[in-house]
């Protein structure tokens, strides 16, 4: 069920007045998230509707075995069998062929004619994300950093919550756990901006919808391009992927705020970023918060001398987390080297001279800088091959000018950086000035919103899935 259709404004339509005139207590309306949100689940494919059941139960009980045995040996063997479970139903449903096909790939390469037989497996939507979230409730149980809860159905609630279900933010049971047990009291000012967030959310993604077309161009091309069409393919993908997953976290952020449950902050204008350090604060916050507090600390952080080989392992498994395909691999370990490289630079003497410049220009060169490497790293991202990738990444470095630019290719390439520009003053200024936009008189906004909507779906094409449902 796409929040960009009008099939689910009519499941909103039947979820927000049950929740807030017929379902009034704490009890009846942790049931009807729970309903709801597998009728929203089952949307996508209700054959996997066992599979998410069978992950929230098997914590919730495995955090109630943690909680009952004061043996430090025995709770961590309970944690390795949710962390077996969860990442073993992740594995076989996800990596489980990209594993037998990387094994064939080797044999067949040292000459070796060996037949692999492959799954047709369906990968369930939203996996990754449950499976993270709901393995922040054992983990954290395990740490003491909170207490296990005996009843079921609250803690259901917050792994199935349909509005980050299938592709975030990844919540942690800590951050909306204790809002489902007590619901809320819902706000003006909450409604208000709920409703400034799915506007814009649906902005962005219709934004993004809009940028797919010369994206698509250059990614899904068979002929090389000229190098006015790569620029633009290029910028397209980069604006078509943050318009698409950040307009999906404003949405869910929005709808959440309906109800009055909060939930945090997922993109803050990432490519205004100055260093690759800063853009992963910016991005995918959610996924950047979790790695950091469950792989990179339990690897060891900055303990030992080992910060950079944490960051690179840390920065590797969650480009694998995007996907199983070898590109994403170089992705994730691309990102882990100019973070890498952004550290070791920091600790020499010219690095910190650099740090010590107080200049507008450097900063615009700091930000100009970072945005060419976060988008050389979105060419491994969307390239259907390691080979594609690098070839791209040479057309656009070592122009062809023999190769004609398609008619128009140069008012193309104007269009994708407005509407690039676009997208983000609009995180900037729903971020900005989010007291102004809570404070002000709905009456005003409302029409305002209604009509922003409107045009939305006039001039996008709804329907359209969101690319991290792939994930």
């Amino acid at each position: 069920m796409l929040f960009n259709t009008p099939l689910f404004f009519g499941f909103a339509s039947i979820f927000f007045p049950l929740y807030c005139f017929v379902f009034t207590r704490e009890n009846s309306r942790v049931l009807l998230i729970v309903i709801t949100s597998l009728i929203f689940y089952a949307g996508w494919d209700y054959r996997f509707l066992p599979l998410l059941v069978f992950s929230g139960v098997v914590d919730f009980y495995i955090a109630q075995m943690m909680e009952k045995t004061p043996d430090q040996a025995r709770k961590k063997h309970w944690l390795m069998f949710s962390l077996v479970t969860n990442l073993g139903v992740l594995g076989i449903f996800k990596y489980l062929n990209f594993m037998t096909e990387s094994v064939h790939d080797v044999l067949t390469w040292i000459g070796l004619d060996v037949s692999i037989a492959t799954l047709d497996i369906v990968l369930p939507v939203g996996i990754s994300f449950y499976t993270f979230q709901s393995l922040s409730y054992t983990i954290d149980v395990y740490r003491g950093d909170m207490k296990a809860r005996k009843q079921f159905l609250p803690f259901f609630a917050t792994l199935t919550f349909f509005p980050q279900l299938v592709a975030g933010p990844i919540l942690r049971a800590s951050q909306i756990l204790p809002q489902i047990e007590k619901f809320p009291a819902i706000l003006p000012e909450n409604i208000r901006y709920g409703f400034v967030l799915i506007t814009m959310g649906l902005f962005k993604k219709t934004v993004a919808d809009l940028l797919a077309a010369p994206a698509q161009t250059l990614f899904n091309s068979d002929q090389p391009l000229s190098w006015l069409e790569t620029l633009t393919g290029v910028l397209a993908f980069a604006g078509q992927i943050y318009g698409d997953f950040s307009g999906y976290s404003d949405i869910a952020i929005g709808l959440a705020l309906l109800i009055g449950i909060k939930i945090p902050l997922n993109f803050n204008t990432p490519y205004f970023s100055v260093s690759p350090v800063d853009f992963w604060k910016r991005w995918h916050i959610s996924l950047s918060n979790w790695l950091r507090d469950y792989l990179y600390i339990s690897l060891g952080g900055n303990r030992n001398n080992k910060q950079l080989r944490n960051i690179f392992i840390t920065m590797l498994l969650g480009g694998l987390w995007h996907g199983a395909a070898w590109t994403f691999v170089w992705w994730g370990a691309y990102h882990g080297a100019i973070i890498s490289a952004t550290h070791l630079l920091r600790r020499t003497a010219i690095g910190q001279m650099l740090g010590r410049i107080n200049s507008r220009f450097f900063t615009v060169l700091q930000w100009l800088f970072t945005f060419y490497l976060v988008c050389i790293g979105w060419i491994f991202f969307r390239a259907e091959s390691l080979q594609d990738a690098l070839n791209i990444i040479v057309a656009l470095h070592v122009p062809d000018f023999s190769i004609a630019a398609a008619p128009y290719s140069g008012v193309i390439l104007g269009m994708v950086v407005f509407a690039l520009l676009l997208a983000h003053f609009v995180d900037y200024g729903i971020i900005r000035y989010r007291h102004a936009l809570e404070s002000s008189r709905f009456w005003f906004w409302l029409p305002v919103l209604v009509l922003g909507q409107i045009f939305v779906f006039l001039i996008g094409e709804p329907g359209y899935d969101f690319i991290y449902f792939q994930f």
